[in-house]
């Protein structure tokens, strides 16, 4: 009896797995809208009259959901499949966008623009990833890096679609539309999500089998599992105090109107998106740790930068943040790309999701911390120097641990 032939989208499996990468990354793209909310912010300030602070706490609560279900998703992914997952992040996602379009107090908007945003994220996030890094077993780190391109390139999109639709709906038919959309098309992108078959190899490379035995038995036992979670930490720490202040800065220090400054954001934009799926080729080929420390080093130059830099210039403000943009972009593909390399790829979901605490961690610490230092300093420019001294204890963590458990360690590790 002949065996009926693996097919993606109708064609054959070895060119049809190619369509699972833009899925992956229309999928992240409605996921990633969520970093948009400035946009929503400031009319929702006029209309529930809050104050500024309390206008960020939903977008807060985002970010901790969304660290904090990876883990859970991690687990469900295997058990329940990737489509069946990625249509309850839909689902809840989008319900969070609808319910917040009636909210009339702060508390609403934090539950389900926050809570239920992050959550929806959360859900769905790795699948994505997952499915492609099974699909593309010998390329993996290119393939989970134009994935996540996604996630990094929706402000561009969602947000100038945003302010649009704002300004011809106002906010409320805004966060419906949003809600209703982005459900409709995560769900029918996750019709078409699917692992593939047990043993399953592309036709040019048949030798590619992981072995369970060459991975580490015990992911909390593994030197390498510290020392992922620590640079990945350290990486969203830099990166993520540096795009929360990347406009304040340039119209504090570099003395930039609030034009051009939004404007640069969207440069910046560009650079996390495009060293997504650079990094992840560069994990994927030469020894992570090397590549990690590079990341580092960028930062660093930043850093000392924007230490220097005074009134006026603006090319040192640019360079310095598209350089924290870029790093940050480049942990977002690497950390994945990284941990399908050092532990057991059939258990990818449940081990990113949580390595990926690191990321929420990273998130809450490197703004907390940001926001004391401007406070008791009185300027953004004091930032810097905690943010070099990180990089130079990621350096040095990169070199010491984040290499492969010696568990017949493949070449290059």
């Amino acid at each position: 009896m002949t065996q009926n032939p693996i097919t993606i989208l109708g064609r054959p499996a070895q060119q049809g797995r190619w369509f699972l990468i833009p899925l992956g990354m229309l999928i992240l793209l409605c996921l990633g809208s969520v970093y948009s909310w400035s946009i929503f912010r400031t009319p929702l300030e006029r209309e529930l009259g809050i104050n500024a602070t309390e206008s960020l706490l939903p977008y807060t609560l985002v970010l901790v959901f969304y660290a904090a279900l990876m883990p859970v998703a991690g687990f469900y992914i295997p058990r329940l499949g990737p489509r069946v997952v990625t249509m309850i992040g839909g689902v809840i996602i989008g319900m969070g966008y609808l319910l917040s379009s009636f909210a009339t107090h702060i508390g609403t908007l934090v539950l389900t623009y926050g809570v239920m945003g992050g959550m929806g994220i959360g859900i769905a996030y790795g699948v994505p990833m997952a499915v492609v890094s099974r699909w593309f077993p010998e390329q993996k780190g290119l393939a989970v890096g134009l994935t996540v391109v996604g996630f990094g390139l929706s402000p561009l999109v969602t947000a100038p679609l945003a302010n649009q639709l704002i300004n011809l709906y106002t906010v409320r038919p805004t966060l419906r539309l949003f809600g209703i959309v982005l459900m409709v098309v995560i769900i029918t992108a996750a019709l078409m999500m699917k692992f593939p078959p047990q043993g399953w190899h592309p036709q040019t490379a048949p030798a590619l089998v992981s072995l369970a035995n060459s991975y580490p038995k015990n992911l909390w036992q593994s030197r390498s599992f510290y020392g992922l979670w620590i640079c990945y930490a350290i990486g969203t720490m830099l990166g993520l105090s540096a795009i929360g202040i990347s406009s304040p800065v340039g119209q504090e220090i570099i003395e930039i109107n609030a034009t051009l400054a939004a404007n640069s954001v969207s440069l910046f934009a560009l650079f996390n998106g495009i060293s997504r799926p650079l990094f992840g080729y560069l994990a994927d080929r030469f020894k992570p740790h090397h590549i990690a420390m590079l990341s580092y080093v960028l930062t660093l130059i930043a850093c000392i930068l924007m230490m220097k830099a005074t009134a006026g210039h603006i090319t040192t403000y640019l360079i310095a943040f598209c350089l924290f943009w870029f790093c940050l972009g480049g942990w977002l593909a690497m950390a994945p790309t990284i941990t399908l390399r050092f532990f057991n790829p059939d258990q990818y979901a449940q081990n990113y999701g949580i390595i990926f605490t690191a990321y929420g961690v990273g998130a809450l610490v490197g703004t907390l911390v940001v926001g004391r230092v401007r406070d008791f300093f009185g300027t953004y420019v004091y930032v810097f120097y905690p943010m070099a001294f990180l990089a130079i204890v990621g350096i040095i963590v990169a070199h010491f641990l984040l290499k492969r458990d010696a568990v017949n360690p493949p070449v290059n590790d």
